[in-house]
């Protein structure tokens, strides 16, 4: 899954959490089972998350340190 779509699952469990979660204080068992599935996938996709987004992190350093050392690499010249 791209880091998009893990965030556009984020928001949507969080918003259905959220629904059924007015729900169970209303004594709805249904919406109390939701809210107890859901928490369940939402911290699954929420490891997906970390990982996806450690590794755009890494990719985008990656792509600064190549420009870094260029511009360095410059700078020296004109020194």
């Amino acid at each position: 899954m791209a880091l998009k779509d893990t965030i556009n699952t984020m928001k949507k469990l969080i918003s259905n959490i959220s629904d059924d979660l007015d729900k169970s204080c209303n004594g709805n068992r249904a919406a109390a089972q939701r809210v107890r599935t859901n928490s369940i996938k939402f911290a699954k996709c929420a490891k997906m998350y970390r990982q996806e987004s450690i590794a755009a992190e890494k990719k985008e350093r990656g792509k600064e340190k190549k420009g870094g050392k260029l511009k360095k690499n410059v700078a020296k010249r004109k020194n």
